[in-house]
């Protein structure tokens, strides 16, 4: 038996840069993963989705172009060329990892692992590719990081047939369907109707809960679905369940309440379920919870002293970088003697039209919490950089304590907001205050004036735009 100092089981972003971290450590590394390097979000999640989402948007700029006194004439898409070039953008990423790790002496075992004991994991190649070796192995692991992330979940009620995709089917996809009933308002269903929106298609998306992305700012929810409605066409349904659904050689179609919709595929746009069930934990003496995650502590520790989990499997945050970033933890954690903790201060990124940066708190969940707040928020139709590239829509808002002044949340809608919010970020873990973000000298003409702008909102102090103070005298008049 080949034995290892650690053993990370899953290369997707969370193992396999923990599997370089361990290495660059000293310690002797195995990776195991059962499809390709990179996991979910290199091959079937985050790549290929902006990939797509990075070509309709382009798509709609040339359309628009006119706007910005050019014109562009006869303007289409080729959406298998498109497809195509998704696939070899993730090739190409893959093939780096692979040549990551082959640098970093880690070396790859392809199968589907699980535990005989705690110390002790069987690589079994039947679920593997045909590039593995005809044999299941058994390899030895002082310590072990479990990333084996999360899948697509279909919906139990809903048929199984060619017209009924998740997002992963629906990525293999090589020509644009004219019509799609997206079943899910979150992340994954919101990037891809506004994908979709983009290049044309007829989308309907169904919500069982009161609004699309109920968990973020309640601003933030307005401004994006009245962009998806009035500006990309897409139909939204919110507040109820999608029933009797039926699909056939034609189409798909259900009832929500008293509604008929119908498309020619629909996309289970549900959520994610944990991997975790294949691994046999129980030999290891280790379970999961009542939704088949992994429980951890602060420093990525299982109840198994020589086990970790990082990433999606351990319930969340479902974020590549949150994963990354844990994987990082784990592998100095299992290498070291002096502990360190997971990050807590995360951004979140979606890639819809417009794009949604978001960090720390929103301005709901603060007051939830009984916090006394405050808000500044800044519009960036009256920001230069913003008319000057043609993209107005959107704002960026700050939430802070209303005592201490201190950040306490960002979020962002608009162009570039994905790249936007990094400067939130920092500003909230190294604990800014607003008036030590105001002060700071922001470039111009750029988008990151907003932020400048929005603190100095937030203490009632804009030069950019009207005190809420004047306001109030001017309504009196």
């Amino acid at each position: 038996m080949e034995a290892f100092g650690v053993v990370v089981i899953g290369a997707g972003p969370g193992g396999y840069p923990a599997a370089i971290r361990a290495a660059q450590l000293g310690a002797s590394v195995a990776l195991v993963e059962k499809e390709d390097l990179g996991g979910t979000c290199l091959n079937w999640g985050c790549i290929p989705t902006k990939c797509l989402i990075s070509s309709s948007d382009l798509y709609a700029r040339v359309k628009s172009a006119g706007t910005m006194g050019l014109k562009v004439e006869g303007a289409s898409f080729d959406y298998a060329a498109m497809s195509d070039r998704k696939d070899q953008v993730v090739r190409t990423l893959r093939n780096g990892v692979k040549q990551l790790l082959k640098a970093n002496v880690v070396k790859v075992f392809q199968g589907t692992a699980s535990f005989q004991g705690r110390n002790r994991i069987l690589v079994s190649p039947e679920a593997a590719s045909a590039a593995s070796s005809s044999e299941p192995v058994v390899i030895g692991a002082d310590k072990t990081i479990i990333a084996t992330g999360t899948s697509s979940a279909m919906p139990a009620f809903l048929p199984r047939h060619a017209r009924v995709l998740e997002s992963r089917a629906f990525l293999s996809l090589k020509s644009l369907p004219s019509s799609v009933l997206v079943l899910g308002g979150g992340v994954i269903g919101c990037e891809f109707a506004c994908m979709l929106g983009q290049l044309g298609a007829r989308v309907t998306v169904v919500e069982l809960l009161e609004d699309i992305l109920w968990g973020l700012d309640a601003d933030v929810r307005r401004e994006l679905r009245r962009h998806m409605e009035k500006t990309l066409g897409v139909r939204i349904l919110t507040g109820g369940t999608l029933e009797d659904v039926s699909a056939d050689e034609r189409r798909v179609r259900g009832r929500v309440g008293t509604e008929w919709v119908e498309a020619d595929v629909l996309l289970a746009a549900f959520g994610r379920k944990s991997t975790a069930e294949q691994l046999q934990l129980e030999n290891a003496g280790l379970g999961v919870d009542e939704r088949g995650f992994i429980a951890v502590d602060e420093y990525g520790r299982t109840q198994v002293a020589t086990i970790y989990a990082v990433g999606d499997v351990t319930g969340g945050p479902f974020l590549a970088h949150a994963a990354t970033s844990q994987g990082l933890v784990a592998a100095e954690n299992a290498c070291r003697r002096h502990l360190r903790r997971n990050e807590t201060c995360v951004a979140s990124c979606i890639f819809t039209s417009p794009e949604i940066g978001t960090v720390g708190l929103s301005e709901q969940e603060a007051q939830h919490q009984g916090r006394k707040i405050k808000t500044g928020k800044f519009m960036l139709g009256a920001l230069g950089k913003a008319l000057a590239i043609g993209e107005p829509m959107g704002f960026v808002k700050w939430v802070a304590d209303a005592e201490t002044d201190q950040l306490l949340g960002a979020h962002a809608i608009g162009p570039h907001a994905t790249g936007l919010i990094a400067e939130a970020a920092v500003a909230i873990r190294a604990e800014l205050t607003a008036a030590e973000l105001a002060r700071t000298v922001h470039a111009h003409p750029t988008l990151a004036e907003a932020w400048m702008e929005a603190a100095h909102a937030l203490r009632d102090e804009p030069i950019h735009t009207i005190p809420e103070r004047t306001r109030a005298k001017a309504g009196d008049q």
